[in-house]
């Protein structure tokens, strides 16, 4: 049996953070639950904007922060702000409670692995050649500086009819060490033929500890 960690739980406090910044013993459950339907909303309302992450923060019962990374921002500032005073009063409305939004670009998506999962499975969505897309995200992550990356997909690839996975790899992954600083992320792509999953994991070099 294969014994698989999540890379971004095995380095927590380490080279990876939290996206959830708050701690409370008595209302842990009900605000979990809250924070993945704050993530929903957002990645459902902007599904074209490119969202690698959402960050929560509660300094206080009454207040919830959240943090968009995005690799466009302007759609979801929109028109001097619009958008995001939009987004604001759907949050607060269901929440109940005062929201800040807080918008951050990131500089540089194809060493993003949440955003190279989902162009990928966008691009096979778009009926693209799977080994093609997954390819060329490698080819663009190296040179953009990334010291190793590896895609997989799985699923009934161009039809097949029984399910495979697919992997490619360049460069190095050390999936053992902790102060590797590696990206993770997953997408699906929904195809005629049934659902394809896409993993991407990026590696950027060592954190100095």
């Amino acid at each position: 049996m294969g014994q698989k960690v999540h890379p971004r739980g095995f380095r927590l406090g380490v080279t990876s953070e939290w996206q959830a910044r708050w701690f409370n013993e008595k209302n842990y459950g009900p605000w979990l639950k809250e924070d993945e339907e704050i993530r929903k909303l957002v990645k459902s309302m902007y599904s074209q904007a490119g969202i690698s992450e959402v960050f929560i923060e509660r300094p206080d019962n009454e207040t919830v922060t959240v943090i968009v990374k995005t690799a466009r921002p302007g759609v979801i500032i929109g028109k001097k702000g619009a958008e995001i005073g939009k987004l604001r009063e759907e949050l607060e409305k269901r929440l109940n409670r005062r929201v800040l939004v807080n918008v951050e670009e990131v500089k540089t998506p194809e060493l993003d692995a949440q955003l190279v999962a989902e162009s990928i499975a966008t691009r096979i969505e778009k009926r693209a050649s799977y080994k093609r897309a997954m390819k060329r995200a490698i080819s663009d992550a190296i040179r953009k500086g990334a010291v190793g990356i590896k895609t997989m997909v799985s699923g009934r690839l161009a039809g097949a009819e029984i399910a495979r996975r697919e992997w490619y790899l360049r460069g190095r992954l050390p999936l053992q060490k902790v102060r590797a600083v590696i990206d993770y992320g997953t997408a699906k792509a929904e195809t005629k033929y049934g659902t394809i999953g896409v993993k991407v994991w990026i590696y950027k070099g060592d954190a100095q500890i």
